[in-house]
Formats: C-alpha cells, structure tokens, sequence
C-alpha cells in the first residue's frame, strides 16, 4: 500500500481553507540535502541563456542588474539527482493523495530572497499564469530550505479563497516587461500567515490567494516550490491571458530558434 503523508482530516482541512500548513512535512536532513544544490544552481546563475533564471518582481534586461527576487524554473532539468531524492517522493505522494493517481509534476522551481534586499511576492493566484480556457486543480508544496517566519517572507494566505474565480491580475506595477503578476490594489482584511521551522512545508491550491513579504532578516531566504496539476475542465468563456515581453521570454525565444536552427 501506497504511503499517505497526510491524515483524512489534512486532507478534508486542505480542500476547505485552500492551504495547509505542516510544521513536520520532512525530517531536516531531507530538506539539508536539497540545499546545496539549490545554492550552487542559484549562485551560478543556472538557466539564465534558456529565460528560466529571472528576477520575478523586475525587469531584468539591464546590464548588471541587482535581482531582488530571482527565480529559478525547473531545478530538476538541471540538477536530475533532484528527483531520486526523500523529500521530491515525498511531494509527490502528497499531490497524489489530494489530487488523485493522475497528479503530475508540473514544475519544481525555487524563488530566492536575498537577505535586507528583497522584494514582496505581491498578492497573487497561481492559476492566473496557467492557461485561460481551463479551470486547474492544482497546487504548490512550498518548502523553505531554512526556519521563516513573517520577517524573512513566509507564506501568508486568505482562507478559502480558492473558492471563488480567478481574480484579474496585471503584471507587477503594470510592467508588461515583468513576469511576476499581481492583483492590484488588493488590501484585505485578513491574511494568515504561515512561519515555519525547518522540515516544515506549506500546501495551496492554485487559485488560493497568497503573498511573502521582503525578506528584511540577516539571513537569505531559500524557497523550493514543486507544482502540481491534476484534472481541469474546459471553460464555457476563457479567462484573458496576459500580454508579457519579458527580457525572460525574449531569452528563452532566442534559445528556441537557435535550437531549430542548428549550428552553421
């Protein structure tokens, strides 16, 4: 029999909040494993010529450009050892249990919140990015590779906010030239927020709506996250997409056409 990381009552939990917060997701030395790998793909910039390194709150194409929230997609393409280990297993078994025996790994990636010099992950619903003629079930095991709390940028979350629609969202600040989205001028009145100690990981649907603060703590702040998705259904009217032109996208275009193209 299959191993079930979470109890019924997680489950149940989980489907009705839109979030889960577990303080004992892994043992520490799972998450300790992962972390120099993570380190040495972000210290080396991995994945920069293929748009998948970026700053997610800015635009990036400057030359020298301080990255006050870079993003790293698709760790395990670059570091396959990623997928043979505990803790990837581990988020897999759990989408599987909530999602059903079709969830499959969307993407791993990991944001990075360099310590006093960060930016905020602006309130936001993953689904937003994902494609507009479909309604997702989908969710994202967030896993920080050191303690957070509010101050270094935990995860903050609105309860049961999955339950409504996708919610219009704009690039950040408006800037078609960033690839982070937001909800603009979104204030509410409640927000829960989720510290966490090593070993600890967060679980959110895809349209549940969240938010990390800047990280202004003496220590960086490394987050993996693995994505999900399981069934979606066709919508009768399509959501709109968002116009991006990105120096990311512009990147990865590049990439694309050299690799069709061939050497000369």
């Amino acid at each position: 029999m299959e191993w079930l990381p979470l109890a019924r009552e997680d489950v149940r939990r989980f489907r009705h909040e839109g979030f889960l917060r577990l303080d004992a997701f892994a043992p520490p030395e799972e998450v300790e494993e992962v972390a120099p790998i993570y380190d040495r793909l972000f210290l080396g910039r991995t994945g920069w010529a293929e748009g998948n390194y970026f700053d997610m709150g800015e635009p990036d194409e400057a030359e020298g450009h301080v990255y006050t929230a870079p993003q790293l997609l698709q760790l395990s393409r670059y570091a396959p050892e990623l997928k043979t280990m505990r803790l990837f297993q581990r988020a897999h078994a759990l989408a599987r249990q909530i999602l059903g025996p079709s969830a499959r790994l969307d993407l791993d990636h990991g944001i990075f919140k360099p310590a006093r010099n960060s930016a905020p992950t602006p309130w936001h619903q993953d689904e937003a990015f994902w494609d507009g003629r479909y309604d997702h079930d989908g969710l994202s095991v967030w896993i920080p590779l050191q303690p957070v709390d509010e101050c270094s940028g935990c995860m903050q979350f609105i309860p049961r906010s999955h339950k409504g629609e996708v919610m219009r969202h704009r690039t950040i600040n408006g800037d078609p030239r960033v690839h982070g989205l937001e909800v603009p001028h979104f204030d509410p009145p409640f927000t829960q927020p989720c510290p966490l100690p090593l070993g600890g990981a967060t679980i959110h649907h895809a349209r549940t709506l969240h938010y990390s603060a800047p990280n202004t703590s003496a220590a960086n702040r490394r987050a993996y996250i693995l994505v999900f998705t399981g069934r979606k259904r066709r919508r009768l009217f399509s959501r709109p997409q968002h116009r991006q032109m990105t120096a990311r996208s512009a990147r990865a275009l590049r990439e694309r056409a050299a690799g069709l193209v061939g050497p000369a």
